[in-house]
């Protein structure tokens, strides 16, 4: 009476959580202009909450400056109010159906400032993997239970959901460090 524990599902999902923080930190400003940068913004559209890019295109002319192409005339005081919103710190410039946003030079506070946005995104990336590793661990406990699985079977699916979830709180730290290391630099 064996029955099968599947770690390939718990590190899918937490491959989802560094998936996550690689977007959510793609969208930090670096001082250097990224079509990511403005993708986490929201666009009041059609009466519902619109992903930007599904209102315009976002192109990088330059480095230090975005332009944002928006498709429809009537929405380009929506995507100039949603980026003004976002709490990025940006300015566009509104040329008729085109908004033009020069990234400013980060000064050492704003970079502090990204750093710890970093480091919140990274501890939620954490507390999702510990949320897979809890929801393996319990469903080894009920297996055990279940009498589906032997005690010296927990015991090695244990230690083998704490080797995957060591190693993604490794990348995650590791993709922070990185992150991290890109902010601060002058």
């Amino acid at each position: 009476m064996n029955a099968e524990f599947d770690i390939s599902d718990l590190r899918r999902r937490m491959q989802g959580a560094i998936s996550t923080l690689k977007h959510e930190l793609g969208g930090l400003r670096t001082g250097r202009a990224s079509a990511s940068l403005v993708e986490p913004v929201h666009v009041e559209a059609y009466g519902q909450s619109m992903p930007l890019n599904q209102v315009a295109t976002i192109s990088v002319p330059e480095p230090r400056m975005l332009s944002v192409q928006v498709w429809d005339k009537a929405m380009v005081g929506a995507v100039d109010k949603a980026i003004r919103n976002s709490n990025l710190g940006l300015s566009p410039t509104v040329e008729g159906q085109i908004l033009r946003i020069r990234i400013p030079e980060l000064n050492e506070q704003r970079r502090k400032e990204m750093a710890k946005v970093a480091h919140k995104y990274a501890e939620e990336a954490r507390i999702a993997v510990r949320h897979v590793r809890r929801d393996g661990l319990d469903t080894l406990k009920k297996l055990l239970k279940d009498k589906a699985i032997s005690e010296d079977d927990e015991k090695r699916h244990e230690s083998d959901v704490q080797k995957v979830t060591d190693q993604f709180i490794g990348e995650i730290d590791l993709t922070l460090s990185t992150k991290e290391t890109e902010i601060m630099q002058v």
